[in-house]
């Protein structure tokens, strides 16, 4: 019996040292010093915002204002609401710095130094310029302040202990696939750079695992039944769109208005992707979009 109790209290102790070094376990790097002192385009900083969802997300449709959070994330782990962006110092990012700003987009680590939970798609902006983040910031710099507190994730145990993102994150976390392929045109390369990063398709278009990680090397954009609230995204890998009757034309068409070759429309999450986002992207955008999409490399 002694020796049970031995062997129970080595394991604990090797439990608790694993914990604590999760717990104490560095995350994130410094942004540049020169963030600061590029000037933002407000304009560009708009349309990366539209293109990468955030309005979307951050915005309840219920009546919420612009940017003020509070839509909610229902995931097999819990229930996530997206936080308050607006410039409000109390309840939104109106005491962050670009810097602060910067590492929240780029590595998903808040000023606290706290890791996001990865409904927050930051790993697709983890190629975003020193310019883009500063246009970002710009662009938020002039959303109005708004009072509405954001609401704690109502997560289930162990998915509840944010340092435990540590460990998934190493296990699941992918940088964008944004490089550019010299022997592509241009407008397939900045298709992919808008596909594969800043609109984040492969999201919820990718198959997810039990533990939520993509599986990028073996289901890369065959669909996913793992969105919030339990619904459906279709494959969109180019043998799959092909046999779905779509071509470059109608899929930039229907990224623009919603519409499917079939006339029908978007709905659900897909169609808030169009109603909040790609819709307010140019048609030269799209066009790259559904070049790179018609055309993905095996």
């Amino acid at each position: 019996m002694r020796r049970l109790w031995k062997g129970a209290g080595a394991i604990a102790a090797a439990v608790a040292v694993g914990l604590g070094a999760v717990y104490a376990w560095p995350i994130g790097t410094p942004p540049p010093d020169t963030l600061a002192s590029l000037d933002g385009d407000v304009g560009n900083g708009a349309y990366l915002a539209r293109a990468a969802g955030c309005i979307a997300c951050h915005t309840n449709p219920e009546g919420g204002a612009p940017l003020a959070g509070g839509v909610p994330l229902a995931t097999p782990f819990g229930t996530l609401y997206s936080p308050n962006l607006t410039t409000d110092p109390d309840y939104g990012i109106g005491d962050w710095s670009i810097d602060d700003f910067a590492v929240a987009v780029r590595q998903g680590i808040s000023p606290e130094g706290e890791p996001y939970y990865p409904a927050f798609t930051y790993p697709f902006y983890a190629d975003l310029s020193d310019q883009d983040i500063a246009d970002l910031w710009a662009a938020f710099q002039t959303v109005p302040p708004n009072e509405t507190p954001s609401i704690v994730a109502d997560m289930t145990f162990p998915f509840d202990q944010r340092a435990a993102l540590k460990v998934w994150r190493a296990l699941y976390q992918y940088d964008p696939l944004t490089e550019p392929v010299e022997a592509q045109s241009e407008d397939w390369n900045r298709g992919k750079w808008l596909v594969e990063g800043v609109s984040h398709c492969a999201a919820c278009h990718t198959t997810r695992n039990i533990l939520g990680g993509r599986m990028i090397e073996t289901a890369k954009f065959a669909g996913s039944d793992m969105l919030p609230g339990g619904g459906n995204a279709p494959p969109i890998d180019t043998a799959s769109l092909l046999d779905g009757g779509w071509d470059v034309e109608s899929l930039a068409y229907a990224l623009k208005t919603g519409i499917t070759p079939e006339g029908d429309a978007f709905g659900n999450a897909m169609g808030e992707v169009v109603l909040y986002g790609t819709q307010y992207l140019t048609v030269d955008d799209l066009t790259a979009m559904a070049t790179y999409l018609m055309d993905q490399p095996e």
